[in-house]
């Protein structure tokens, strides 16, 4: 399994692949958890403010499972 620190740190694919990618340590502990959530099948609601990078943060760990998953998203505008 891939290492999510690796994926989102400062090196990682992502900040090779987008010149714009931040790491942010608040996006890492929120796929961490994702990570978490889908090993041990278990639902789980995440909130975080703009900027935080919650699209990555999900979409990383759910491709990485393997696993089918649904995401519902909801904004306020």
């Amino acid at each position: 399994m891939h290492d999510l620190e690796d994926i989102f740190g400062p090196h990682g694919p992502l900040q090779r692949a987008l010149p714009d990618f931040k790491f942010r340590r608040q996006q890492l502990r929120m796929a961490a958890r994702i990570a978490h959530s889908l090993a041990h099948r278990s639902a789980l609601v995440v909130e975080a403010g703009t900027g935080t990078g919650k699209t990555f943060a999900y979409l990383v760990p759910a491709l990485l499972s393997g696993a089918r998953v649904l995401i519902s998203t909801g904004t306020r505008t």
